[in-house]
């Protein structure tokens, strides 16, 4: 297997992360021309105080992106630099990338918590099997 295959589901994460940032200031921007307040007056509190969930939601869903998914980055760069990329974990990582971006979505819209839990959680468990696999081929290689 190519060891670059990796890279995909790489950039597809870092491409979910940057639209999720583009929808946090597509909704927040009209909402602080909305307010009529001086800007120095909106700090973050204040901010998290009058937000609507349609606007804060995308902010909290994109801290959440550099949470778990830095574990991700992390795991994806040791395997293509160990070259042990291969279909297993190029599956798994995109079955990764498919689980955050469905909770993404889910956080940024409906918002409906179980079924975002239930998205984070696969996700997780997901990447989990991929450091578990790449850790006991690191720590009991022969």
């Amino acid at each position: 297997m190519e060891q670059t295959a990796i890279f995909g589901p790489m950039l597809a994460m870092m491409l979910l992360t940057l639209a999720v940032w583009v929808l946090l200031f597509a909704r927040r921007i009209p909402f602080l021309t909305s307010l009529d307040l001086d800007p120095n007056e909106i700090t973050p509190a204040k901010l998290a105080e009058l937000s609507p969930p349609s606007v804060s939601t995308p902010s909290d869903n994109l801290k959440n992106l550099f949470e778990i998914p830095v574990l991700f980055y992390a795991l994806a760069l040791y395997l293509f630099v160990t070259e042990q990329v291969d279909g297993v974990y190029v599956v798994a990582a995109w079955g990764f990338v498919a689980f955050r971006v469905a909770h993404s979505a889910v956080h940024c819209t409906v918002n409906i918590v179980m079924l975002r839990f239930g998205l984070y959680a696969i996700s997780t468990l997901e990447l989990a099997f991929m450091i578990g696999r790449a850790s006991i081929a690191h720590f009991f290689a022969a």
